[in-house]
């Protein structure tokens, strides 16, 4: 999570937009990302240099010839004049980075891109600034955007919001991709998800991914999908992906939902997602294929409905839902309930608290994992009552002792999920507990885990009225003793 300086330097870049003449707040989030993606190909480039004169060899991947060097930000923001630098960056690099990934989503989606910083004086301050916050953690960049973003849910525009980086990796760490999975996105954004699990993979399978030229080549343009229909989103995400080392990712511009795109099912393994909430979409522009699987307009049955299709028979999916699709009791959320419980193999849930989203959004959420299998599997369903992710609940999200299970259950909820099979004696006081399918059944498919979970209260024990009556006599008498002495005092 964003905090302390880096929050108020970003503060300072929004203002300087703002009093520069740049109001649309998608419109400096994206040129935001520009500049950010320029600097950060100049620490790229600069971390090939550093391994080359090491080894005393040239560099392998550089971003920049030495033609290029001129297009370097540690070289175009020494400039003394800002006119001479906005020529540079608006003529010069901005055109550079457009060229970067040819053949790519990456410079599918920069063609319609354009620098429309206005004025040298705007570009010199923020190049400034900019410089200022320190990149080299690369979970700075999702901490910017997500930041950012919130900005664009208090200013009333379109609500999107990042899901929080340590969430996002949870569930990439719960769903364990392998170099063989096809990983999908439908509503990926800045391609958060997507990013994390390239990271696990890279962390986790590098000798695999990168083993030969067809592996390498699968990596880079058929293992991540994403899909989403806010051009900005489309170039925030393939940039990220691309300084993630994801050369070529599948990100396309595609309205999930719609009947345009109805025709693609069974293509993916894992699906990962934070899709959109508390929407609704007209019968006659949705999918009908998704109609018949729930007939509804709430976009957050919708796009359950819509990663079983997208899933192959055996896929995982892990995706975060609102609450009220656990236990919402229209025809349309008990039929699509039952059907994963049912049809499919409905694995877990976890409840996480309702400050997870803050300051951004308040609403209590969950994070469903199942499997598509056509022919049912629900055994005993797992639940976990998350209390804390490491971070306070409240707007201001402050980071808490992430080594103390009492302020941060994520690594237990990695622990006890992949031992989970053994949780089956475990009572309901606990933190976590396995459900049987039929007890689901017999409630209705309620998925609510307050359903399922036991409260112990604790005895309260009562004094004796007489007791009682004793100490409030012996407090009065005490209290006249104090009036008495006082008034000896001021007499």
């Amino acid at each position: 999570m964003i905090t302390g300086e880096i929050k108020s330097q970003v503060d300072r870049i929004w203002d300087a937009f703002w009093s520069g003449g740049i109001a649309n707040p998608m419109e400096i989030i994206e040129q935001m990302t520009y500049l950010l993606f320029i600097k950060r190909l100049d620490e790229l480039h600069t971390v090939q240099e550093k391994k080359a004169n090491r080894l005393k060899r040239a560099i392998e991947k550089p971003v920049f010839t030495p033609a290029q060097e001129k297009l370097r930000w540690s070289v175009f923001r020494q400039m003394g004049d800002p006119k001479a630098m906005y020529a540079m960056v608006a003529d010069k690099v901005f055109p550079f980075i457009k060229t970067l990934g040819e053949g790519s989503t990456y410079a599918t989606h920069m063609k319609d891109a354009r620098f429309t910083i206005p004025t040298p004086a705007l570009l010199a301050k923020v190049v400034d600034l900019l410089d200022a916050i320190p990149m080299e953690d690369r979970d700075t960049k999702g901490d910017l955007y997500e930041y950012m973003l919130g900005k664009i849910a208090s200013a009333g525009q379109n609500g999107q919001f990042r899901t929080p980086r340590h969430i996002i990796k949870l569930m990439v760490d719960m769903m364990a991709p392998k170099p063989n999975d096809t990983i999908c996105d439908p509503a990926c954004g800045t391609a958060g998800f997507l990013v994390a699990a390239a990271e696990y993979l890279q962390a986790q399978h590098e000798s695999e991914i990168y083993k030969d030229k067809a592996s390498t080549q699968r990596f880079n343009t058929e293992t991540f999908h994403g899909f989403d229909f806010d051009n900005t989103m489309l170039r925030v995400g393939s940039m990220n992906m691309l300084l993630h080392g994801v050369e070529s990712p599948a990100i396309e511009n595609r309205d999930s939902l719609s009947e345009g795109h109805a025709g693609v099912e069974g293509q993916f393994s894992l699906i990962l997602a934070n899709p959109p909430f508390a929407g609704s979409l007209d019968y006659e522009s949705t999918a009908k294929d998704l109609l018949t699987v729930v007939k509804t307009k709430k976009t957050e049955l919708l796009f359950l409905a819509l990663f079983l299709r997208l899933l192959k028979p055996g896929g995982r999916a892990a995706v975060i839902v609102p609450d009220g699709v656990l236990f919402g009791s229209s025809k349309a959320h008990k039929t699509l309930r039952r059907a994963i419980v049912e049809d499919h193999k409905l694995d877990g849930i976890v409840s996480m608290p309702s400050g997870v989203f803050k300051p951004y959004a308040g609403v209590s959420t969950a994070i469903l994992f199942f499997t598509r299998t056509d022919s049912g599997g629900t055994d005993n369903v797992w639940f976990y009552d998350m209390k804390a992710d490491g971070y306070s609940l409240d707007d201001k999200r402050a980071p808490l002792d992430a080594s103390n299970s009492q302020t941060n259950n994520l690594p237990d909820i990695l622990q006890r999920w992949t031992h989970r099979s053994a949780e089956i004696g475990r009572t309901r006081t606990e933190r976590s507990f396995l459900v049987p399918k039929a007890e689901i059944a017999g409630n209705d498919y309620d998925l609510s885990i307050n359903r399922y979970k036991q409260i112990v209260y604790a005895e309260v024990q009562h004094e004796s009225p007489k007791k009682i009556l004793a100490e409030l006599k012996a407090l009065e008498v005490e209290i006249l003793k104090g009036m008495e002495e006082l008034e000896g005092m001021l007499s």
